[in-house]
């Protein structure tokens, strides 16, 4: 029996793919602007545009921004077989940028009074990685 094998009979973890790209852009100091204009498709960017834009007391530019990481995010999700449910674990460093910009979107949509959506994501980020859910809050 493997070690990762899924004695409840749920869904495998899934686990998206490594996105050097957009890492090593950040990481050298490239503004989340240009990465997301560089690298559209990744979660990541975005997640820190609604991180910053929050930060900054831009709470609806917040909001946008998570909204395009978390269907960047969903993309990448199905084309890695998910299939609508299912761990997406916080421990697998890919899947980061969209378990960001999924909690970046409940906390902007707490903000503003979205109270249905603010309870939808936090739900999903917890249903997708309770380590993600207790590290982000």
């Amino acid at each position: 029996m493997s070690i990762h094998e899924n004695l409840l009979g749920g869904p495998p973890p899934t686990h998206l793919p490594a996105e050097p790209g957009p890492l090593e852009a950040l990481a050298q100091g490239a503004s989340p602007s240009e990465v997301a204009a560089k690298f559209p498709t990744s979660s990541l960017a975005w997640a820190q545009l609604a991180d910053d834009a929050f930060a900054a007391g831009r709470v609806v530019e917040s909001y946008a921004y998570a909204r395009t990481g978390y269907h960047r995010g969903l993309d990448s999700l199905r084309r890695a077989g998910w299939k609508g449910h299912g761990p997406v674990p916080w421990e697998h460093e890919p899947n980061r940028g969209f378990l960001r910009a999924l909690h970046a979107l409940g906390r902007a949509a707490a903000a503003i009074d979205e109270k249905d959506e603010a309870e939808r994501c936090s739900q999903f980020l917890r249903d997708s990685s309770p380590t993600a859910a207790g590290m982000l809050g």
